[in-house]
Order: C-alpha cells, then sequence, then structure tokens
C-alpha cells in the first residue's frame, strides 16, 4: 500500500511538473530573447543578429536583443548559452563553419553537432580573398606569384585560428603552394580594419565586408565554385581555375539544449517568418549578403556533412 502511494505521488510529480512546463512554453515569449553573438560587432554574423532583430518586430511580441560575447573562436559565447537556462530567453546566433571548426581544433567540452538544439538557420556566410585598396596585387594570380617568389614574406590576415575564414585561406594556401605569414584578428571587423590600415598583404573574411568600403579594399575572388548571390561582382576561385578548400558558413540560431520543443518550434516558425519578411532581406543587402533560410533539421543535417568535408582540412591544427 505504501509503495503504490509512493508510485502515485511520483506520477502525480511528473504530470505537474510536464504540466507545468507545457503551460510555460505555451506563455513564451513574455520578455526580451537574448541573442548572442560569440563574435565582436561589425562582422557577418553580428549583421544578421541585428537584422533579425529589427525584422522581428510584429512576429515576436518581445524585443530580441543582441549580445555580443566575443573570444576563442566564438566559444566564449558559446559556453554562456550552453549553460544558460533553457527557457528560451537565452539563444545563440553563430557562424556554424567557424563555430564547428572551432570545436574540432580547440579544447572544449562543446559539441557543434550535440551540445545544443539547432533552431533554424538564416544566412550563409562566404569567405573571400582580399586586399588593401592600394595594394599592388589585381589578381589572385598575382598574390600566388608573389607568395611563391618570396616565401614566407606576405602577410594574411583572418578573423581568428581554427575559423572557417582562417581554414578557407589555409586551403588556398596549401593549394597552391604558397607560404605567408599568419595574422589572426578577433573578428571580421578587425581583420577589415587591418586591411584598410595595410597591416596586412592580403586577408580572408567574409564577402560582405566589401559592402561600404569598396574604396578601402577590394575583393580578389570569392572562396566558392560560383559567385555570391549579392556580390555578383566578385569572381570566384572556380571560375579563375584556382585551387581552394570549399569552406563556407551557414548562420545558424542554437538554443540551450534542454530547452522545450515547444519553445524551439516556436521560434524556428518565428524565424523563418522573419527570413521571408522584404525588410529582412534590405537590411542584409546594405551589409552586402542575404537571407538563406533552413529548418533546425535541415541545419543540422548541413552541418554534419560540413563536418565530414572538414576533417581533412583541420588535421594538424593544434587543439
Amino acid at each position: 500500500m505504501k509503495r503504490r502511494t509512493l508510485l502515485g505521488a511520483a506520477a502525480a510529480a511528473i504530470a505537474v511538473t510536464g504540466s507545468a512546463t507545457a503551460s510555460f512554453a505555451a506563455d513564451w515569449p513574455k520578455r526580451p530573447v537574448n541573442l548572442v553573438v560569440p563574435y565582436k560587432a561589425g562582422g557577418g554574423t553580428d549583421a544578421y543578429a541585428r537584422a533579425i532583430s529589427a525584422a522581428a518586430e510584429g512576429i515576436l511580441d518581445v524585443p530580441v536583443v543582441v549580445v555580443n560575447k566575443p573570444g576563442s573562436g566564438g566559444l566564449n559565447g558559446a559556453n554562456a548559452v550552453v549553460g544558460a537556462r533553457p527557457d528560451g530567453y537565452t539563444m545563440m546566433m553563430t557562424s556554424g563553419g567557424s563555430f564547428l571548426l572551432s570545436t574540432m581544433t580547440r579544447n572544449t567540452n562543446i559539441d557543434a553537432l550535440d551540445s545544443f538544439q539547432f533552431v533554424a538557420q538564416v544566412g550563409q556566410l562566404r569567405t573571400s580573398l582580399m586586399v588593401p585598396a592600394n595594394s599592388p596585387f589585381e589578381t589572385v594570380q598575382d598574390v600566388i606569384d608573389a607568395g611563391k617568389a618570396n616565401p614566407g614574406s606576405l602577410r594574411w590576415a583572418h578573423s581568428g585560428r581554427g575559423g572557417f575564414h582562417h581554414v578557407g585561406g589555409l586551403g588556398f594556401l596549401a593549394n597552391n603552394g604558397i607560404e605567408a605569414q599568419d595574422v589572426p584578428f578577433k573578428g571580421g571587423g578587425p581583420t577589415r580594419a587591418a586591411l584598410i590600415g595595410e597591416q596586412a598583404d592580403f586577408g580572408f573574411l567574409g564577402v560582405q565586408q566589401l559592402a561600404g568600403f569598396e574604396e578601402q579594399i577590394r575583393a580578389l575572388a570569392v572562396n566558392s565554385q560560383d559567385r555570391d548571390s549579392i556580390m555578383t561582382e566578385v569572381p570566384a576561385f572556380g571560375e579563375l581555375g584556382i585551387p581552394f578548400a570549399a569552406v563556407s558558413s551557414p548562420v545558424i540560431v542554437f538554443a540551450p539544449k534542454d530547452t522545450p520543443a515547444e519553445i524551439v518550434s516556436a521560434m524556428e516558425e518565428a524565424l523563418a517568418k522573419i527570413a521571408a519578411k522584404p525588410e529582412f532581406a534590405e537590411l542584409l543587402a546594405k551589409r552586402g549578403t542575404g537571407p538563406v533560410y533552413l529548418s533546425g533539421a535541415e541545419a543540422k543535417a548541413a552541418l554534419t556533412a560540413m563536418k565530414a568535408d572538414a576533417a581533412p582540412l583541420v588535421e594538424g591544427l593544434a587543439k
């Protein structure tokens, strides 16, 4: 009798807890949602987050607040979110490729595929080979020739070791037999500033970083087979016949692992609506990029495939 009483009490407690969770999820959101960006303001991921924040009005009843937490290739922000209360009020928007590569090349307990719930993909970032406006390099071949003629003399910039800009640059160097000095910076904005200030001979950074700075930097090629859908004037390595490593980065929103499924589903639905708004596309176009939407499940499948493709590229990078 006593055992039956205890079992009944336990079942009742579980039922109450489940009911409370369902009710809590049904009430979401009741206060601002913090969207953590694990990079400095001014980069490509930050541009997507701020466009989401602006375009969320009328779709979510509360503000979306962008919170920048840079450092450690995106892992500082990820650590803040992975341990956050899973109530739907703290999520992370990150460069999926850089995040994946950081977890593969650094000492961390975070797994890009399993430590969070995938909410949705809202964009796509591509890295590109850029030079200062006054650079003597007019073409990609000019960079290759100079790098081969004077091994180790050129300085190249990127937004952090282990990120997709870094790995894309390494692929370009390796595939074209170039040796150059590695000069990392903390984020896309500082990398662009370094090129403008001629602190490096060339760099790999998001092609959208060109928007508004066409008089100060030049993009020689996009690190892809085909041209970017927004920055169409920049040629692609593929069309130029230049060997490259096909590394890009989906912009993905993640939620803490134990966030209720109802909240994740509601945010996924909201992001789908935001990504379809003309205002969202207009805001991104000003920054040289555009919306690319995938569901959480589709985004996870794509990042899983990218992990398999990236493994040979990051082998040898110290953790």
